[in-house]
């Protein structure tokens, strides 16, 4: 007979499985895949590569049903699950309402990655479905979901002679996005005239989506390339060249907040105001680092795998080192490949090497790759950041998120002993009333570090 505590796991197990059947790899050949807005450029060129391969995919407007995802939570969850929350709510009501008998939920799928813990982001959309379910009709809208375990491996979405085509493009649709957002935080500052630069990369998001709608499948990639290359070029006519160069901030933090503009305020551009050049953390950086994390866990397997002897494990071990350092060295030839095209003709900041990050905390006993969460990369960032001569670090993040709080407690001390300006920046949707006077005296410190060490 089973025990009371067996009786519990099973019925948890049950719920558990009921709450996953909504959420996971579905074919999406005849959908519409909504995408939330996350990185305001990537988003727009990962729906292109959608697209590009005959799948209806749009980004939805965001921000917009705040209240409607603080309605159904209570407001302990991380600010980025209320927030896209929200978005699918608002889009699937104006559905109907635009719609009305003709509205089919199954008709579209939502679109929410995850990552393992100890980030509650692997349970956004275990707690969406749910949500869902309790919505007449939106129980039959499903959850198309890529996870981290398995570096978001897109079996069963597309047909298999796609997919490694459909990887690719996805890669460099990020790899791009990132591109672009540096190129506009490295050419607003500087703009002959308010405003240009915003007009130049909007228009540049545009004509990016579309190549990528037409050229992600087949063998065009170049062409994506190309088009990219053209708008580096002109990018440097908005640029005053009399304007002198200014503080340079790095931003770190939770990946969503941070790349999020309505989630973090507007953050860059508020420490542009304040006479700043920032450059923030890509998303890049995070799809290099799951598929590093790949080859050091299998890395380990295969000695766990040597000292015992056990055949099936070794080879089951080297596959996957093989595999994932193989997609790993590609996805870094891929990236250096777009940074150097930008380098040629105007100077953009370059990202880190994730094996690099981790040494740099193995060499500062600061934490470990072990743990997980952004922390493995916001930690290292900011040293690597001050020890290149930048004028201040930002860490922004959701109110109470463990992660960032832990990247505060350790990064906090180390760039104090770098003598570096460093800012801590929360946000759970309310509006603070120290924030404008906290990031204008940050700005001030980074101002003095400027006058005194000059900029990277």
């Amino acid at each position: 007979m089973k025990t009371i505590d067996q009786f519990k796991r099973s019925e948890q197990t049950d719920t558990f499985d009921e709450i996953s059947k909504g959420v996971g790899h579905f074919d999406v050949k005849g959908k519409t895949i909504l995408i939330p807005e996350m990185n305001r450029i990537g988003c727009h060129l990962m729906a292109g590569v959608f697209r590009g391969f005959g799948v209806s995919s749009f980004v939805m407007d965001t921000y917009k049903g705040l209240d409607m995802g603080k309605e159904h939570t209570s407001g302990k969850e991380c600010f980025p699950c209320i927030v896209t929350l929200g978005d699918i709510l608002l889009y699937m009501k104006k559905e109907e309402e635009r719609l009305g008998d003709q509205f089919n939920p199954e008709s579209y799928m939502y679109f929410m990655p995850e990552s393992g813990g100890p980030c509650r982001f692997g349970m956004y959309n275990k707690f969406h479905r749910i949500i869902l379910d309790s919505i007449a009709g939106l129980d039959r809208l499903k959850i198309v979901t890529l996870t981290a375990d398995n570096n978001y491996s897109l079996d069963g979405l597309l047909p298999k002679e796609k997919v490694l085509e459909f990887r690719k493009a996805a890669y460099l649709s990020v790899v791009i996005g990132d591109a672009l957002d540096r190129l506009l935080w490295r050419i607003r500052p500087y703009e002959k005239k308010e405003g240009e630069a915003d007009i130049f990369i909007n228009n540049a998001i545009e004509r990016m989506t579309e190549f990528f709608s037409k050229y992600s499948s087949g063998k065009n990639l170049h062409k994506i390339v190309d088009e990219l290359e053209e708008i580096v070029k002109k990018s440097r006519e908005v640029i005053d060249p009399d304007i002198p160069r200014k503080p340079i901030v790095a931003v770190v933090g939770e990946i969503y907040v941070r790349s999020h503009l309505k989630t973090n305020q507007d953050t860059i551009r508020m420490l542009e105001k304040y006479g700043a050049e920032v450059v923030n953390a890509s998303v890049g950086e995070w799809i290099n680092y799951i598929t590093y994390d790949q080859v050091r866990m299998a890395k380990r397997d295969l000695k766990i795998g040597l000292k015992s002897l056990r055949i099936k494990d070794i080879k089951d071990s080297l596959f996957r080192y093989l595999k994932y350092s193989m997609t790993l060295f590609y996805q870094y030839m891929q990236q250096r490949k777009i940074y150097r095209l930008a380098l040629k003709y105007i100077d953009i900041q370059e990202d880190h090497k994730i094996g690099h990050l981790e040494k740099n905390l193995k060499n500062n006993n600061a934490f470990s790759f072990e743990v997980g969460t952004e922390a493995c990369l916001s930690i290292p960032s900011a040293l690597e950041y001050a020890r290149k001569g930048f004028n201040g670090v930002v860490n922004i993040f959701p109110f109470t998120c463990m992660p960032s709080n832990l990247t505060s407690s350790i990064a906090k001390p180390l760039m104090s002993r770098l003598h570096t300006p460093y800012l801590d920046v929360s946000y759970d949707g309310s509006f603070q009333p120290g924030r404008e006077p906290a990031l204008r005296t940050f700005m001030y410190q980074a101002y003095q570090h400027f006058k005194v060490n000059g900029r990277a």
